[in-house]
């Protein structure tokens, strides 16, 4: 057994850490220049992982700091107020594979795997989506069979991050059986990429559009590994997948509070500095809203903190906890483009370079509202649980329920005339969407008043920012727009024809 090492403080820990990040980027390199290449540089991101960040999702036993939520949200914004990218990689490993393995893993398989994260600056990712299967994961084709005691799987993932670099991965597959048919369950799988056995090439890489410090691309799998390797569920692998996967999505404000904090702090200084007519720009009153609606995100963004502290623990089953996990990572990755739009609008000509914090932050932050679920496909799934629990209350007004609901009971009053409505009967898809995202505000600003204390400024300004957001989806509900696409669009649709 590991020695438990002796830790510093993390106060102290974390505050060397950010002047460690600001000088590698900022001080040392050009990041933003840096950027534009693929990948980070092998010297630079050793000297990153030189203060090992990842030990945050280490327990103990194994030399880490014991796999505290507070410590690797910490980490996830420190990361992500330099680079968003890095911080995707830091959320990839900790939230999709060192948590996972430390909830799920048999005892030789981590003392061997965290000893490489600890000593030799490891990393590890995770395996779910494939080409012809991507958000529904439960009908993947990526197979295994138990042959004497080992497993082999065998099958084909993409746009996984970490694509040819990790040293470790968590690759999901479903058992096949006898008759040729594979099974319902999902199981996941350890590999080392050291051991030929176990190697999973990138057999093409994609050319993403942002995030260039990630590789992704096709990965082939045809791997052997000893049983010991499998993860041992708690009860199926469905729920395993439900609890690793809402426990990420409880993780994303992590990545999003750096993020959105060093777009509020580079608006914020470039509109003061920048004279227009004489006066700055943070006295026009329009540039007033934009950056108030960034210091919104941040306070809400800040809530979801809190709340992922006292909700995301290892020690907790997530599989049950699909609404306030949708909801986390939908709006903060919704609020994190729009933080990302606004500074770029702010930032002028100079924000549309590639090159350009906004710029980059653009291209960066898009993804996070497609992985690990779209964020229409999460809206509809928080609209449908809610009204499945209304049903199940027989109560029709989305106000009078909300009113009853453990998650929105205190920020329900805020936002009546906004909420009183009933739904009497089944909606659309896309209003199932509308509905969500109104559900998920007002669940965000009930974690706002949770945190007794925060500044009341900012939390008034968020109640005004949410309320017009909800009026907004309110009369998009109320439009009752059913209006679809049609195939044969260009009948009668040429401009030129209607000239005289």
């Amino acid at each position: 057994m590991n020695a438990v090492r002796e830790q510093i403080d993390f106060n102290t820990y974390i505050t060397n850490f950010r002047k460690h990040l600001k000088h590698l980027f900022r001080e040392e390199n050009d990041y933003n220049a840096m950027s534009l290449h693929r990948d980070l540089p092998p010297d630079f991101l050793s000297e990153i992982m030189k203060k090992k960040p990842l030990a945050v999702a280490v327990p103990t036993l194994y030399g880490g700091r014991g796999v505290s939520v507070k410590e690797c949200l910490s980490v996830l914004s420190a990361a992500s107020y330099e680079s968003l990218a890095l911080s995707l990689m830091f959320g990839i490993n900790i939230a999709l594979f060192l948590e996972p393995l430390a909830k799920y893993g048999h005892y030789s398989v981590q003392e061997r795997v965290f000893k490489q994260f600890i000593e030799n600056e490891a990393m590890g990712g995770l395996m779910i989506t494939e080409k012809a299967y991507g958000s529904d994961a439960l009908n993947m084709k990526t197979a295994y069979q138990h042959v004497e005691n080992t497993y082999h799987v065998k099958g084909q993932k993409h746009w996984q991050g970490l694509s040819g670099a990790a040293d470790f991965w968590l690759v999901t597959a479903r058992k096949l059986n006898p008759n040729g048919e594979l099974a319902r369950d999902i199981d996941f799988f350890v590999t080392d990429n050291s051991n030929p056995e176990q190697h999973i090439p990138m057999v093409h890489r994609y050319n993403n559009l942002g995030l260039y410090a990630i590789p992704y691309g096709i990965n082939e799998i045809d791997v052997i590994v000893p049983e010991e390797q499998k993860l041992v569920a708690e009860s199926t692998g469905i729920k395993l997948m439900l609890d690793m996967l809402h426990r990420s999505r409880l993780q994303f404000p992590g990545m999003g509070m750096g993020f959105i904090k060093r777009l509020l702090d580079e608006s914020l200084n470039h509109c003061q500095e920048r004279i227009v007519g004489g006066v700055s720009l943070l006295n026009l009153d329009s540039v007033k809203s934009q950056i108030a609606k960034i210091q919104a995100a941040y306070t809400i963004c800040s809530a979801m903190c809190t709340f992922s502290v006292g909700q995301s623990s290892i020690e907790h089953n997530l599989a049950a906890l699909s609404i306030e996990a949708n909801t986390l990572k939908a709006l903060v990755t919704d609020l994190m483009q729009e933080s990302a739009q606004i500074s770029l609008q702010l930032a002028g000509a100079n924000g549309f370079r590639l090159d350009h914090i906004a710029g980059r932050a653009i291209v960066d932050s898009r993804p996070f509202q497609i992985f690990e679920g779209s964020n229409e496909m999460l809206y509809a799934q928080i609209a449908e649980g809610v009204l499945k629990l209304m049903r199940k209350a027989k109560e029709a007004c989305l106000l009078s329920f909300l009113k009853t609901y453990d998650r929105t009971n205190l920020s329900t009053d805020f936002f009546k005339s906004q909420l009183n409505f009933n739904i009497d009967a089944a909606l659309k898809q896309r209003d199932l969407v509308t509905l969500g995202s109104m559900i998920a505000r007002v669940i965000s600003f009930q974690l706002v008043l949770d945190m007794k204390g925060f500044n009341p400024q900012l939390v008034e300004i968020t109640r005004q920012y949410i309320l017009r957001d909800l009026a907004m989806f309110h009369g998009q509900l109320n439009e009752k727009n059913d209006a679809d696409p049609i195939l044969d669009y260009e009948t009668n649709s040429d401009w030129a024809a209607f000239l005289d």
